[in-house]
């Protein structure tokens, strides 16, 4: 597909929050733009999979929730387990003082993707595919252009680059800008530095309540963590598209995988994800007729990655190289899974930031070389938002990752042991309940 050879607006990558600025140029009417990406198609894997209430709200207000509410599975409630009992909820109904959507949605992430795709070929924009950037100068002509090189040998001449392509992201690179973890590589021990995520089928289906839709499960093992979360059956022929979709019912797991064991494969098989269960998921998933008295073991596997839990974060995520280059989702940060933040910042970065150019372009129709402080402004927001949330995910990790080991043989409890006592109290109280709602919703740091 040829691309334009002049654009006011190039957007590199579309995964949701290259997607997002998107709708958010459209919304805001700022319709010369052009949305590539280097794949022939979008991810056919579900990957992240949580909205919160201050993303759907944001969505909302470039009209681009009603999709996403029709598909995705309101979220209830986030439960903290042991393996056999309950430690803490945090039931975001208390969020309806705050919001109008008092819920996070679960939803994977290619169904995510599908459903912006979907909005934005609506208002007749497409994205161009397969486009590979491999290159980027200031323009000889205009030094607020930059011109923009393809794979393919095609050029486009930008005034403005929103670099959404990712943690690798060829924008960030060719810019110049650093991106490191503004702490040091300091998760390199973690406990949890490596983890597993799939999506899976069980025979024969396991009844209880941790496998009901609308609860993400959390179950705390010493030193690990595993994630449940049942996606019922409403996302199968998106999640097995390249195979025959399955009638079961399809569920969410992830598990971090002690460093002692190795590294696990790039897609790891259906064999060593039981194994996993088994040794850390909650017992009415496993096989082990010790722990559960109807054992299930994993039928299909539907899919599955490993990856690692580190943290990052670009220098800067907007500066001048001809055009004004931003750098919104992975490209500008990235951090642990734990509290599902990461889509749900790129996301609202490129929702708001959008908005800002949009406001940017129309200010340098009176004034060419209109100046940028505007853009800087936003820019500096997003940078302070994403700083919060790697110390907030960081937090959640090193709670996670407590062991149930003494301090020493003269004091017989530990660090995790004390985590889930004080959850267990804390949990009786509706105002802590709220708190953490709150923090996890975003609707503080949106």
């Amino acid at each position: 597909m040829s691309l334009p050879k002049n654009i006011t607006v190039l957007i590199v990558g579309a995964g949701p929050a290259g997607l997002t600025a998107a709708l958010s140029l459209a919304h805001h009417r700022c319709h010369d733009f052009v949305i590539v990406d280097a794949v022939v198609e979008g991810q056919n894997v579900s990957r992240a999979f949580a909205i919160h209430s201050a993303t759907v709200e944001a969505l909302a207000s470039i009209d681009a929730a009603d999709g996403l509410l029709s598909r995705a599975i309101k979220g209830k409630s986030v439960r903290i387990t042991s393996r056999s009992s309950q430690i803490f909820e945090v039931k975001f109904d208390p969020l309806k003082r705050h919001s109008v959507h008092p819920y996070a949605l679960y939803i994977p992430q290619n169904v995510t993707e599908l459903v912006l795709g979907q909005k934005l070929q609506s208002l007749g924009v497409q994205v161009h595919r397969p486009h590979r950037v491999v290159g980027m100068k200031q323009n000889e002509k205009d030094s607020r252009i930059t011109d923009v090189s393809f794979e393919d040998g095609q050029v486009i001449r930008a005034r403005y680059i929103i670099g959404a392509d990712g943690a690798r992201s060829i924008i960030r690179t060719i810019a110049g800008i650093g991106f490191s973890d503004p702490e040091g590589p300091n998760l390199a021990n973690n406990p949890l530095t490596q983890m597993i995520f799939a999506d899976v089928t069980f025979e024969p289906e396991p009844v209880d309540p941790l496998t009901l839709e609308g609860h993400l499960n959390a179950t705390v093992f010493s030193g690990n963590l595993f994630i449940l979360l049942p996606f019922g059956n409403r996302f199968n022929a998106a999640l097995t598209r390249d195979g025959e979709p399955t009638m079961r019912s399809v569920f969410r797991v992830g598990c971090g995988v002690p460093l002692k064991n190795g590294e696990p494969l790039h897609t790891p098989p259906k064999e060593y994800i039981q194994d996993l269960i088994d040794k850390y998921g909650p017992a009415c998933i496993t096989s082990d007729p010790s722990l559960n008295p109807t054992p299930v073991k994993v039928d299909q596997l539907v899919w599955s990655t490993r990856f690692r839990t580190h943290s990052a974060i670009a220098d800067r995520t907007f500066t001048r190289f001809g055009a004004a280059i931003f750098l919104v989702g992975d490209a500008a940060h990235i951090h642990s899974p734990l509290g599902g933040q990461g889509m749900n910042l790129g996301i609202r970065d490129a929702i708001f930031l959008a908005e800002v150019i949009t406001k940017h372009i129309q200010a340098s129709v009176e004034n060419p070389v209109v100046d940028d402080i505007m853009l800087q402004e936003i820019a500096d927001v997003r940078h302070a938002r994403a700083l919060e949330i790697i110390g907030f995910t960081k937090t959640l990790l090193n709670l996670a990752s407590f062991t149930y080991d003494s301090y020493a043989w003269w004091m017989p409890c530990s660090r995790a042991s004390i985590r889930d006592l004080i959850l267990r109290i804390l949990g009786r109280f509706d105002y802590v309940q709220s708190k953490v709602a709150w923090s996890l919703s975003g609707l503080g740091r949106r």
